[in-house]
């Protein structure tokens, strides 16, 4: 059975950083892209990021407008795991945020999604 489970959300103030983790069980996604989603109340599920392995140490990372420069992901295939280092959070980013494997190498989007977690709530309020 192929699960994925996220931790790390929790309550922050606007300007402060988080740091989500995922790992995924049940199979291995080191050829699979991997990466994020979010959900704020009220609003649709967004795409935050994703990853890439290229093979070797090469990876492709791909970031929504709204996160560029504030959120890095990473992955690490040997312990089935992907990442999002959130800096410089606002009140904005609150949401559920969801970790996402496809069924694809080639899916920058994750438009095919296949493998979701539960979800870990972000807050970012003062």
């Amino acid at each position: 059975q192929v699960q994925l489970v996220e931790s790390g959300g929790g309550l922050v103030q606007p300007g402060g950083s988080l740091k989500l983790s995922c790992v995924a069980s049940g199979r291995t996604f080191s050829s699979n892209a991997m990466g994020w989603f979010r959900q704020a109340p009220g609003k649709e599920r967004e795409f935050v990021s994703s990853i890439r392995w290229s093979g070797g140490s090469t990876f492709y990372t791909f970031y929504a407008e709204s996160v560029k420069g504030r959120f890095t992901i990473s992955r690490d295939n040997a312990k089935n795991m992907v990442d999002l280092q959130m800096n410089s959070l606002k009140p904005e980013d609150t949401a559920v945020y969801y970790c996402a494997a496809s069924r694809k190498q080639y899916d920058s989007s994750l438009r095919e999604a296949a493998y979701w977690g539960q979800g870990t709530q972000v807050t970012v309020s003062s």
